[in-house]
């Protein structure tokens, strides 16, 4: 970054610059007047040392990272053209200046040591209405970006907890909410049921048709489970061919009814429609389960793979409970 000059004998003028327009006091173009101008090749950083300093860009294009040290990706990066500035919240703060700076191309700056930046706030109230509607535009668009980075974060979040095949919930999801479920239940005394699902003779099905008619079979169970509940239920992809049914506010008996709904259902779930081979059907061994006074999530699923096992025992494709 080299001195090529000052800022009173050069070409620029003063209405050009964003933070000085509408700004007619002489005594500003005066104390501006021996501010430095440096040139800066394309490419080059900006060092600013442990010394804020206001910087106007005058010709050429600058690139602005937020914080040197913070590693964030590049979302917050903008571009500083001709007439703009950088640096304001740094003086304003008498605070080293983290942003890393880069000149896009070869770049003309004004360059306005802080104490001066504060003698001209105090002198001309054009400048400080303009550094007010500047920083005001720059929390604005800052705050639109933390909303924008909630929502993908939110996004992301929620896709973490289904499951990629299926798209049911997946066990991340069951982890974490099961026991905010079950504390619900036994703080508001309501029932909580589970239905442990487990694809019967899944091997069989992926050595006979292949895996990917596995996957298919796996989907279409999914959709089985996952069309026959209420709003208020969750299905879950537990793992493998192993599915769930966690259903809020219901009593066993209903459990009952709904794991033997799901069970026809099921076994009468055609895989490949449009196959001309027999059409390969799937089915499923049902274990349910509810909590009880004084039992927590681990028992109650402990409960269900329990009975899931009794169903496989006696026979499969049946439920237990």
């Amino acid at each position: 970054m080299d001195q090529i000059g000052t800022f009173g004998a050069s070409r620029y003028r003063l209405r050009d610059l964003q933070l000085f327009r509408d700004a007619d006091d002489p005594g500003v173009m005066a104390a501006l007047a021996p501010c430095a101008l440096v040139r800066v090749g394309a490419g080059q950083r900006i060092e600013d040392g442990l010394r804020a300093r206001l910087y106007i860009v005058l010709s050429g294009s600058l690139e602005v990272a937020p914080d040197a040290h913070s590693g964030s990706d590049d979302s917050g990066v903008t571009r500083v053209l001709p007439g703009e500035s950088v640096g304001e919240q740094a003086v304003l703060d008498d605070a080293v200046n983290l942003a890393a700076m880069r000149a896009l191309e070869d770049c003309e700056l004004l360059v306005i040591e802080p104490e001066l930046v504060w003698q001209l706030i105090d002198r001309s109230n054009v400048l400080a209405r303009n550094l007010l509607r500047l920083l005001s535009f720059r929390v604005r668009a800052a705050n639109a970006q933390l909303r924008r980075r909630q929502k993908l974060g939110e996004f992301y979040r929620q896709l973490s907890l289904n499951d990629s095949l299926t798209g049911l919930y997946n066990r991340a999801w069951l982890n974490d909410m099961l026991p905010k479920l079950a504390a619900r239940a036994r703080q508001d005394g309501s029932p909580l049921s589970v239905i442990m699902i487990d694809l019967d003779h899944f091997k069989r099905f992926n050595d006979t048709h292949g895996h990917l008619a596995g996957d298919a079979a796996l989907s279409c169970a999914a959709g089985v489970i996952r069309e026959s509940l209420r709003p208020s239920d969750f299905a879950v992809r537990y793992g493998g061919e192993e599915l769930m049914a966690v259903l809020p506010d219901t009593q066993t008996a209903l459990a009952e009814i709904v794991a033997e709904r799901l069970a026809e259902r099921l076994r009468a779930t055609m895989v490949f429609p449009d196959m001309r081979l027999p059409l390969p059907h799937i089915t499923g061994s049902f274990g349910v389960a509810s909590l009880v006074p004084g039992a927590d999530e681990q028992a109650l699923m402990a409960a269900a793979d329990a009975a899931l096992y009794r169903a496989k025992q006696s026979g499969r494709d049946r439920v237990s409970v």
